[in-house]
């Protein structure tokens, strides 16, 4: 029996966020939850994430695992207040330390930031299986746009968060530092080795033309048509320089560095790589082109976290 997936659409940042059920124990996970915020104000909110708390309750899921699939650059992450709220361990690819590291030396944090990845309950390596209820939970590694993205593979169903996008809309991009355009190619290879009518679930859908936004495709539509990697393209310089430049279709004003994932606790209260609030106060960067705006408790909004 395949596992139940409910999407819930985050549109200011084009992100989806999914509830997986084992149906015959209502054993659940959920991946990439976002916590609400408004760059304008620097306040966060949950009630994006209360919709999920709120199907969980009503649905009765027992929530075990609350998994990213990598460090977000362009939201917060929900999963501190879903923890609160529904119990679960938080856990993503053991690369986010790298990561950590990475954005402590750009964003010169100091000995308070401690980048060894401990704001998670559990670290997680290629090939590695989390118990599901009667199904198992498939840790896939696939660096490129950041060094530490996972996929998920639950029963026929792949979470593959930034590495490709809907058919038409590509694969992520890889110009973030860590990120890998050879990577990324053989991460996204390596997904396309999987049966070809396996459920493919997107982290991101940035729709062209102006379509419905859209989060499940096959890994055959992508092996046909991905407009940057589908069957018959090798990597090549050419598509090295493609995949290194790409941005994707994305209208949003702010993408906010979550690397620690302590967002959601009012103690840490930052945006850019987990900073500490003696650093929040006065930390507000631009990097790559990319405005990361940090946090500080004034300026949380009531209720939000």
């Amino acid at each position: 029996m395949q596992p139940l997936v409910t999407p819930f659409h985050h549109k200011p940042t084009g992100t989806w966020t999914y509830v997986i059920v084992d149906p015959q124990t209502t054993t659940a996970a959920i991946i990439d939850p976002v916590l609400d915020y408004d760059w304008r104000s620097g306040r966060t909110g949950t009630a994006s994430a209360d919709q999920v708390v709120a199907h969980c309750n009503a649905t009765g899921a027992k929530v075990q695992w609350i998994l990213e699939t990598h460090a977000h650059a362009d939201h917060l992450t929900a999963a501190q207040h879903l923890r609160r709220e529904l119990g679960g361990q938080v856990a993503i690819g053991r690369g986010v330390l790298q990561v950590q590291q990475t954005f402590k030396k750009i964003f010169g944090l100091g000995a308070e930031f401690a980048a060894d990845g401990t704001d998670f309950d559990r670290l997680l390596v290629d090939g590695e299986g989390l118990p599901l209820g009667e199904q198992s939970v498939r840790v896939i590694s696939v660096p490129g746009h950041t060094s530490d993205s996972v996929a998920y593979l639950v029963g026929d169903a792949l979470f593959v968060g930034d590495t490709v996008f809907m058919p038409d809309s590509g694969t992520a991009r890889c110009d973030f530092p860590g990120g890998n355009a050879a990577q990324l190619y053989r991460s996204v290879r390596h997904l396309y080795e999987l049966p070809a009518t396996t459920r493919v679930f997107v982290c991101h859908d940035y729709p062209p033309g102006g379509r419905e936004a859209r989060c499940e495709t096959t890994i055959a539509e992508q092996r046909a048509s991905n407009t940057q990697l589908r069957d018959g393209i090798t990597f090549t310089h050419g598509t090295r320089k493609r995949l290194a430049a790409y941005r994707p279709r994305s209208k949003h004003r702010l993408v906010a560095r979550s690397t620690s994932k302590r967002a959601g606790q009012q103690a840490n209260g930052a945006v850019a790589a987990g900073a500490s609030v003696s650093r929040a106060a006065h930390s507000q960067r631009w990097a790559d082109g990319i405005r990361v705006r940090t946090l500080t408790p004034e300026n949380k909004s009531n209720g939000g976290t």
